[in-house]
Parts: C-alpha cells; structure tokens; sequence
C-alpha cells in the first residue's frame, strides 16, 4: 500500500476542481480554507457484491477488488456516502413527488450510468480524494434505479459538494480559542447528471441486496461509534478537571461525578468492542458485527453522552455552560480586554487564557459543534430499538423462566377485550 506523505496528500487535495462551497462562497483552496483546513490535516460492500455475484453471475466483486488495490496502491483517502435526502418519510422513494430525493440513476449507458440526487450529512468529504456511494435504505421490486453503489472521484464533473455550518463555526473565527483546532466537517453531495462508469460500478438494480446491505452496514457502524462518542466523553473528563483547577477548586471535589462520566465512556466503548468480538465471519471473508449488541449500544450512544455532558457542565460552571463567554477578539482586544483578563483570573496557578480556553472547549464539547451526531449518527436510535425488537428472543426468555419456575401449563397472552 502506498503511503503520501504529508506534502503530496496536500497536493493532491490542491489540484483537484474546486466545487465545495460554503457560506456562499466557493473554496478555491481546501488546505488552507479555515472552513476546511481542520478536516484536511486529520485525516462494506465486499460481502454483498459476493452475494450478488454468486446468485446472478455478474462481475462486481472483480469490480470491487480492482478499485480497493488501486485505492490502495494510491493511498486514496475515501469518505462513504450513505444517507439520501429522503423527502416525505411516510412515502417511499417511488412514490416521493421529486424523485431525485433519493439518489437514483436516470439514465443507464452501454460504459456507465448517469446518476441524480443528493446524499446528504457526509463526513470528511471535503478532505478524501474519491466519494464512495451505496444505498441509504432497503429499496423494492419498483426501486431498482435507487439499488446503486459506486465511487467517483471527489471532483467529478456534475458533482457539488456544499460544507454544513455548524453550532461554534465561522470564517471569522480561525484564530485563537473560539474553535479547537480539530473535528471534521460534514458535506452535502449534489450529483447532477454524474456519469459513471462500469468499472466504477458495484450495485444497479438488485433491489433485494439493498435490506441485507443496510443490516451488514449498520451493524459494524453501531459497534464502532461507541468508541467515537467515549473518546469524545474522555476529552470531556479531561476538559472539566481543567476547569475545575482553573475555578480554584481540587479535582476530588468532583470525582463521584467524573467516576460516572467514565462508567458513561467505558459502556458505550465496552458494548461496541463487544458487538464486534460475538461477530462472524460472512463466507465473503469480511467480519460482521452482532447485530443486537450493536444496535444496542446505538441507543446507549443516543443516551449516555447527553449524561456526560451534562455532568461536564455540571462540574465546570455557568462559564462554560451558559454560552455568554467573550470571543477571543473581545478577550485580546487593546482597548477593553484588560478588563476580560483581570476578571477571568480565578485559580492562583491558572493563567485567565488557560481558564478561558478550557471554558471555550467545554462550550464547544457540550453545546456547540461536539454535540451533533450523538442522537441520529449512525442512524435513528428507534430503528435501532427495532432490530433490538426483532433481534430479542422474547418468547424463549419467557420459557427459560418458566423452566426455573416449575410452571408446566402454558401462559398465553390475554384476549384482546372487544
């Protein structure tokens, strides 16, 4: 595998055709942008494409394998694209009045399709060299334009990608304490009359793969982000012991507090490890999550991060919870920020701008840009309750109870009253 060095990465990224927008401008130069810059410097389909191939004789493993060892070869750095715009979300995708809701091919080429729609909430697009599209959802017997999924290069003709703003976000704001300097974007993807081609080609019109691929997907990606949002919880640990010295207060005034916020961090990251750890492995060679302790731990990720941030406020005061801090143009400001730093100082070996800083990044963590993607990333967390529902042998816990209670004769459920 090829690996770039940091220079020819940024070239790369340099040289492509600037089409990512945001605050209605075009960024000519993502690696240095400010709205950017953050994502360039921090950076499964393989069973189903066998599944497909072994029932229907086509050719997309052989595909697939061929772009991975090229990607490989290339040291591509690659965002996925997985969720639609969707439209109404009591209709279909076939049934939605502007069919481009959900990604769809409009026209289907001897060499290629041509594509149309949008996927939207896409991280790191703005710092990979290709986009890497596949289903959002499990599509039916009339969807079979929408049962897609290919790779294009990132700045493919047709394709415009718009960065999302988000909460503690701004141009003006690329210097000093307002935003850690980390995190990733998140992009919109409209395709516009994309042309792709065969080779580039691992899904069209096999509807019935795209439920089975959504299962495989969701299952690996609920195991992983529980160990997203405890590395998250961690920082947050770290952040309000800072601010508790800073205060002038002892870390052990707070530590029942940061005990539970860890207990928080170890759930989610010890039921995602666990999910992945009673897997299998699909005949294609590739691992698979088990599918209720991921979706499980989706909802502990839907819940016990709220907690933790609550907790981290609770511990670090108004100052870094109220949201009514001074930016840090006021606090360096010649003329009145003076007063700022003469009122910030609280700790006797705390300096006013590490009190300040630390105060930004649990505003930041707790109520700004830390925030999103804790309830919906990855998914709903009652589509995770679903599987859950299906994946639970209900009926067989109640006869292991049975069993121990010595109950012989059967315990129906009632009759409805009519």
């Amino acid at each position: 595998m090829a690996l770039r060095t940091r220079e020819q990465y940024l070239a790369s990224m340099k040289a492509m055709r600037p089409n990512i927008y945001k605050f209605g401008e075009r960024i000519d130069d993502i690696t240095t942008h400010p709205a950017t810059r953050r994502t360039v410097e921090s950076h499964a389909l393989w069973a189903i494409t066998q599944e497909v191939d072994r029932e229907h004789g086509t050719p997309y493993q052989d595909r697939l394998k061929s772009w991975i060892l090229h990607a490989e070869e290339k040291g591509l750095v690659v965002a996925g694209a997985l969720t639609d715009a969707k439209g109404d979300r009591s209709l279909k995708a076939s049934q939605q009045p502007d069919p481009d809701c959900n990604l769809r091919v409009v026209e289907a080429k001897k060499d290629g399709i041509v594509v149309r729609g949008a996927k939207v909430m896409i991280a790191g697009a703005a710092a990979s060299d290709e986009i890497f599209v596949v289903p959002g959802t499990s599509y039916g017997r009339d969807e079979k334009y929408y049962s897609i999924a290919f790779v294009v290069p990132k700045d493919v003709p047709g394709l415009t990608i718009v960065e999302a703003r988000r909460a503690s976000d701004g141009r003006e704001l690329e210097e000093g304490f307002d935003i850690p300097e980390t995190g990733i974007t998140q992009g919109y993807l409209f395709f516009e009359n994309v042309f792709v081609p065969n080779e580039r080609v691992f899904l069209f019109g096999e509807y019935a793969y795209t439920g089975k691929f959504i299962q495989y997907f969701t299952a690996n990606y609920r195991a992983c982000i529980g160990a997203c949002v405890a590395g998250q919880g961690d920082v947050m640990i770290g952040a309000a012991m800072l601010m508790a010295r800073a205060n002038g207060l002892p870390v052990k005034t707070f530590q029942n507090k940061l005990v539970e916020m860890a207990i928080n961090n170890e759930t989610t990251y010890g039921a995602g490890a666990g999910a992945l750890a009673l897997g299998r492995r699909h005949p294609a060679g590739v691992w698979l999550a088990d599918p209720l302790a991921a979706h499980t731990n989706k909802v502990l990720v839907a819940t016990l991060p709220y907690q933790t941030k609550r907790l981290c406020q609770d511990i670090c005061g108004g100052i870094a919870e109220t949201g009514c801090f001074p930016s840090y143009k006021d606090y360096s400001n010649p003329s009145y920020g003076r007063l700022i730093r003469k009122y910030l100082k609280a700790g006797q070996k705390v300096s006013a701008e590490a009190r300040a800083r630390a105060a930004r990044l649990v505003e930041w963590l707790t109520l700004g840009a830390g925030v999103p993607g804790t309830m919906h990333g990855g998914g709903s967390p009652d589509g995770a309750k679903l599987v859950v529902r299906m994946e639970t042998a209900f009926e067989e816990y109640a006869g292991y109870a049975a069993r121990v209670a010595g109950i012989d004769d059967p315990v129906p459920e009632p009759e409805r009253n009519r």
